[in-house]
């Protein structure tokens, strides 16, 4: 698969890599897709309404890796907790890989993802252990595609809905489920224009930091249509330099409990953040 280049206009790539710490040195078919017909029909329309299957699904648990990749160095930073698609929040426990940010341990980065905001604890660099850093989402270059080192499920899957050029791939087994494997490009600007209401802010924030809208993507969707894997390739260019990340998101446990209460004004940091 062909990673196409996405150059973010603000020098962004310190979305992925500063933010938690990490410092890394048209039609249906292609050629050489299988032919039997996709589940559901046509395998755009599929893909473009998985996030509306999501909504109706109502939550999920939830894993994610972002793995990038600049001048021989990788670091992967995974995470883990459930989401609320019905509300668009969710909670995440982030984990950093060793030594990305200069030591040998760190603390995990707990994450609550709304609507236009990203909340983050022990986030280091000279804030307080008991308060929150927020992020406003539809500020940032990226809209929270990389920023948090986790895309927000519900934003990975409402950028699907720009979904082009999709083809069917075949079924699979993924964790013991039967899964459909779709694969295709996505075009981010037509995606937040047809965005929910909850996501529409960030993904237009990222339509305009990205100065190409094309990302490629593979989704694999269960019988009932529901997202159950999807992986987004993005190449960005941060001070001349060509990062790839690679972001994915699985879900499974659909109709779990998750709570998310979102911290009161006075438990959030309001001083400077340190890089």
């Amino acid at each position: 698969m062909v990673v196409q280049q996405h150059r973010l206009r603000c020098g962004a790539v310190a979305a992925a890599v500063a933010v938690v710490g990490v410092v890394a040195s048209g039609c249906s078919g292609e050629a050489g897709a299988r032919t039997e017909t996709a589940p559901g029909g046509d395998p755009g329309h599929t893909v473009r309404t998985a996030s509306d299957v999501l909504a109706r699904a109502g939550t999920s648990k939830a894993r994610t890796s972002m793995e990038m990749a600049a001048g021989g160095t990788r670091v992967t930073i995974r995470g883990e907790g459930g989401y609320d698609f019905r509300r668009a929040v969710g909670r995440l426990k982030v984990v950093l890989p060793k030594d990305a940010a200069g030591a040998s341990e760190h603390r995990p980065i707990t994450e609550l993802l709304a609507p236009g905001a990203l909340y983050m604890k022990n986030r280091g660099a000279g804030v307080p252990a008991d308060k929150w850093v927020r992020i406003d989402t539809t500020t940032l270059a990226d809209g929270n595609l990389v920023t948090g080192g986790a895309t927000d499920p519900a934003a990975a899957a409402e950028l699907l809905r720009g979904a082009r050029q999709v083809s069917y791939v075949g079924q699979e087994r993924l964790a013991g489920v039967d899964v459909w494997h779709y694969r295709g490009t996505t075009d981010i600007a037509h995606a937040a224009k047809a965005a929910s209401p909850q996501v529409r802010g960030a993904l237009a924030a990222a339509a305009k930091g990205f100065a190409k809208d094309s990302v490629p993507f593979d989704v694999y969707l269960d019988a009932e249509g529901r997202l159950r894997k999807v992986r987004h390739q993005f190449s960005v260019v941060n001070q001349g330099r060509t990062v790839a990340v690679a972001s994915t998101t699985l879900l499974y446990g659909f109709g779990v409990p998750v709570d998310v209460r979102l911290p009161d004004r006075r438990d959030i940091y309001a001083g400077k953040i340190k890089a």
